[in-house]
């Protein structure tokens, strides 16, 4: 164990603290960053979250990226029409990578440009429209920037989110619940006036000018706006139990190191 420590590092701490004290409730995690982190927070902070394994079972354990396959403890089974069923309830926080963000919280993850005739074609509404209604979602985004962060609407509404012109009168908006986004600039969260995307932390070597600069929409400051802080060498351990090949290196561009003060 060294004093050092990366840029994916910070990001996953920050992923995982978006599942701090969530309870026992499915932790959904897309991408090794975000993975690593609800792996992380489970290990950690939040030993109530429940995870799968990617196919039809309950782990005791987060699966290993990139390690060797092990036979998991198993707690339970989580078959496809069970998947519905937590969703449904509302129990469940997914992280996921979409196209786009705006400043409402809406997302897309189908398609650029108009979706008759799109510019890039993706993977379609798939499960976001329910699962957006339902129950906690938050965002990780590897690329900061105003492709991902639109000035207006995202080009496809997959994922909803709190733009009022969206709702008709007497539409219940009462389980909508974004929480948090992961950036490789920042975290970012819906806690101003209205669910205003506010900055809540930086980091390291980041500025809130930075951050704005990089997104299409105005962003307010947390009054509390720090560092995003670094990994413990606790939770180092942990992260590099959770990715022994160190996959987590390639997630940036540029990834670069910390030293522990």
């Amino acid at each position: 164990m060294t004093d050092e420590y990366t840029l994916a590092d910070v990001a996953i701490v920050a992923c995982a603290d978006a599942f701090r004290g969530n309870g026992e409730i499915i932790a959904s995690a897309f991408g090794a960053i975000p993975r690593v982190g609800a792996g992380l927070a489970k290990l950690t902070h939040t030993p109530e979250l429940m995870m799968t394994d990617g196919e039809a079972f309950l782990v005791e354990e987060p699966r290993v990226i990139g390690g060797k396959v092990e036979t998991p403890e198993l707690s339970g089974y989580m078959n496809y029409s069970r998947v519905f069923d937590i969703v449904w309830s509302g129990r469940r926080h997914v992280m996921i990578g979409p196209l786009q963000i705006d400043r409402w919280g809406q997302t897309n993850l189908s398609a650029i440009g108009d979706y008759n005739s799109p510019k890039i074609a993706m993977l379609g509404m798939r499960g976001l429209p329910g699962n957006s209604i339902n129950h906690i979602n938050s965002m990780y985004a590897g690329h900061h920037s105003k492709r991902m962060f639109v000035e207006g609407e995202v080009d496809v509404v997959c994922g909803v989110g709190y733009n009022p012109d969206r709702w008709a009168p007497g539409m219940n908006r009462d389980a909508v619940d974004m929480r948090r986004i992961v950036t490789n600039l920042c975290v970012m969260d819906f806690e101003g006036p209205d669910h205003a995307i506010r900055v809540r932390s930086l980091h390291p070597g980041v500025t809130f000018d930075q951050v704005q600069e990089a997104t299409g929409f105005p962003l307010l400051r947390a009054d509390d706006l720090g560092e995003s802080p670094p990994p413990t060498p606790e939770e180092m351990t942990v992260i590099e139990r959770l990715d022994p090949k160190n996959t987590r290196a390639s997630a940036f561009k540029e990834n670069p190191t910390f030293r522990r003060n």
